[in-house]
C-alpha cells in the first residue's frame, strides 16, 4: 500500500486561474527584454451550408484577410473531400487547406481499405477526433457537407472538437449576419432554386456586414447525380469607375529649397572571382 501523502486528489473541476500570476510575471519578463508578447491572429470568414430537398449546398466567400490587409480576393475556401463530401474551412487559411487534405488522404484509404464509399458522418469523426487532439491550437472552424448511402448529411466542426449536425449552419466572423438571413427564410425539403438563392443571399449578407468578408460568393452544390462548384457564382466586390483625374501637371507644387549631398563610399574589401569557361 501506498502512503496517503502520495495519493494525488481528484480533479475538482471547472475553471482554474492557477497561472495567471505566472502569465503575468513571463509577460513582464518578456516586455523588459524589449520583446513583444505574441497577438491573437484576427481572421474573418463567412461560410454556411444548407440541406434542401435532393441534396446539400455549400457557400462562402472568397476574401483572404492578414489583419487588416486583405491578402487574397479570390480564394477558394471550399475543399475537395471526396468525390460526395466537400468542406468549407473558415480561420486561420493554412491550418484549414492542410487539415482538410490529410483528412482527404485519410478517407481515401479508408474507402481503399473497406471497398466502400466513406461517409460523411466518418469524416466529420476523423475531423473532430483530430482537432481535439489540439486543444484548438489548429485554428479551422470547418461546415462538413455531402452525401452518401444514408442522404444528406451537414456538420460543423468547431477548432477545439466540438459538432453538431443541423439542416442549416454558419460559421466565421460573418456568420452572425448569415445565420439571420436562414433563420428568417428557410424551410425542409426546399428546391434547388430557392434554396441557391437562400444560400447566396447569406453569404451575401456576411459579406455586406462583416469588413472581413468580402468579393465573391462561391456555392457547391452536391447531390445523389453530380457535384457543381460554382466559382464566382455572384461578384460583389466590383471596382467603381473614377470619375475624376489624380494626375497633375509638372510643377503644381513649388519646390522650396533643394540641396545636394554627396554619399562618401569606402571600399572595404574587393574579391575578384574568374570563371572557367573550359
Amino acid at each position: 500500500m501506498l502512503p496517503s501523502k502520495a495519493l494525488t486528489p481528484p480533479n475538482p473541476g471547472g475553471f482554474s486561474f492557477e497561472n495567471c500570476q505566472r502569465n503575468e510575471l513571463l509577460e513582464k519578463e518578456i516586455c523588459q527584454q524589449g520583446l513583444r508578447v505574441p497577438k491573437v491572429r484576427k481572421t474573418g470568414t463567412t461560410i454556411a451550408g444548407l440541406v434542401y430537398k435532393e441534396g446539400v449546398i455549400l457557400g462562402a466567400d472568397t476574401r483572404a484577410t492578414d489583419d487588416m490587409v486583405v491578402a487574397d480576393k479570390n480564394c477558394l475556401k471550399i475543399h475537395f473531400i471526396t468525390s460526395k463530401i466537400y468542406c468549407c474551412g473558415a480561420g486561420v487559411a493554412a491550418d484549414a487547406e492542410m487539415t482538410t487534405q490529410l483528412l482527404s488522404s485519410n478517407l481515401q484509404l479508408h474507402a481503399l481499405s473497406t471497398g466502400r464509399e466513406p461517409r460523411v458522418v466518418t469524416a466529420c469523426r476523423m475531423l473532430k477526433q483530430q482537432l481535439f487532439r489540439y486543444k484548438g491550437h489548429i485554428g479551422a472552424s470547418l461546415i462538413v457537407g455531402g452525401m452518401d448511402c444514408r442522404g444528406p448529411h451537414l456538420y460543423t466542426v468547431h477548432p477545439h472538437g466540438s459538432t453538431d449536425k443541423l439542416p442549416f449552419v454558419s460559421m466565421g466572423s460573418g456568420a452572425g449576419a448569415a445565420m439571420s438571413i436562414l433563420e428568417d427564410r428557410f424551410q425542409p425539403n426546399m428546391e434547388l432554386k430557392p434554396a441557391l438563392d437562400l444560400l447566396r443571399d447569406a453569404i451575401k449578407a456576411g459579406i455586406m456586414c462583416d469588413l472581413g468578408s468580402g468579393s465573391n460568393v462561391d456555392l457547391c452544390i452536391i447531390n445523389k447525380e453530380k457535384v457543381k462548384l460554382l466559382r464566382g457564382f455572384e461578384q460583389l466586390g466590383k471596382r467603381g469607375e473614377r470619375h475624376g483625374s489624380y494626375r497633375y501637371r509638372k510643377g503644381t507644387t513649388a519646390i522650396l529649397a533643394q540641396s545636394v549631398k554627396p554619399l562618401e563610399v569606402e571600399l572595404v574589401e574587393e574579391d575578384i572571382q574568374t570563371i572557367d569557361m573550359e
